[in-house]
């Protein structure tokens, strides 16, 4: 998926990021990205469209959450985080921006 790849080049751009590949209780296959043992982002592979969770400021995620269908608490992150299914409702580089909010969320919290 050419989303997917856009994202994972992107996150591996940044200081201490590690990936590891995990299986959920529904035998899904994430990709975990970390900062140090933080989660910054998961993505589910294998979903279409894109299925993606990472760390989101509250209020943003309010306001994301009202604004599209596609954005709501993160199962994995909870309240300190987001899930979007990449829909067509937010653009890429709407997606792009969220995740290098996420990296500093986490960067942030250390």
């Amino acid at each position: 998926m050419v989303l997917e790849d856009r994202i994972v080049d992107y996150i591996q751009q940044f200081d201490g990021i590690s990936e590891q590949e995990q299986h959920d209780k529904n035998d899904k296959t994430l990709r975990v990205f970390y900062l140090g043992e933080r989660i910054v982002l998961v993505i589910e592979k294998g979903t279409d469209p894109l299925r993606i969770e990472l760390r989101c400021d509250y209020k943003l995620s309010q306001t994301l959450q009202e604004r599209y269908e596609s954005v709501m608490e993160s199962r994995a992150l909870g309240r300190n985080g987001i899930e979007i299914i990449c829909s067509g409702q937010l653009s890429e580089d709407e997606v792009i921006d969220l995740v290098r909010h996420s990296y500093e969320q986490s960067k942030n919290a250390e």
